[in-house]
């Protein structure tokens, strides 16, 4: 038995388990190459920013705004050019998500946005209002978004919202649509 023992202590060394100095290079490698992505995306918003320069300041809303006929509470989801829903408008505050408190009155729609630029729809810029479901970035069920669509300026901008109660959408087609007597509610030919 003693030159078996023998043999077993002159067995090579286990290999070693972990070589740190690679680990650690590739894990910096990969930390450095997040922030790259991350810094082109903030770059490419910046630039989308810089190319819709144009847009006018949005309006702030009047002081005498008048009696509400709706209000909804929920969250704001984007703005694009209308008709082309991948389209995210960036510029003056737009493309920024958040809580919103929406009061639609004879004067307009002021869109009330904590954290992010306050703006007001004036009644005669308001075009139609309809169900969808989808926005830039955002996909839900079918009709579960609201999107409005306003002018400003020389464009027509699309804006989601989604409210807390998704019931409430059909009143807000509804009553967006009568204020404006050239467009057609939803299932009217």
């Amino acid at each position: 038995m003693t030159p078996l023992v023998i043999r077993l202590a002159e067995a090579p060394h286990s290999a070693e388990v972990t070589n740190w100095p690679a680990r650690i290079g590739w894990v910096v490698g990969l930390l450095l190459f997040v922030a790259l992505l991350y810094w082109l995306m903030r770059e490419g918003w910046k630039w989308r920013g810089t190319l819709q320069g144009d847009l006018p300041e949005l309006p702030v809303t009047p002081e005498e705004l008048g009696e509400p006929r709706l209000t909804m509470s929920g969250r704001y989801h984007g703005s694009t050019t209308a008709g082309q829903w991948l389209d995210r408008i960036v510029a003056r505050g737009l493309g920024t998500r958040s809580r919103v408190e929406l009061t639609l009155t004879d004067e307009g729609l002021d869109v009330v946005r904590p954290g992010a630029t306050d703006f007001f729809v004036p009644a005669a810029a308001l075009r139609e209002a309809r169900l969808d479901k989808a926005i830039a970035g955002k996909v839900l069920p079918e009709g579960g978004l609201l999107v409005l669509t306003w002018a400003h300026g020389d464009k027509l901008i699309d804006s989601g919202f989604r409210s807390d109660q998704a019931a409430e959408h059909a009143a807000w087609v509804e009553a967006i649509n009568s204020m404006n007597p050239s467009t057609k509610t939803e299932g009217a030919r």
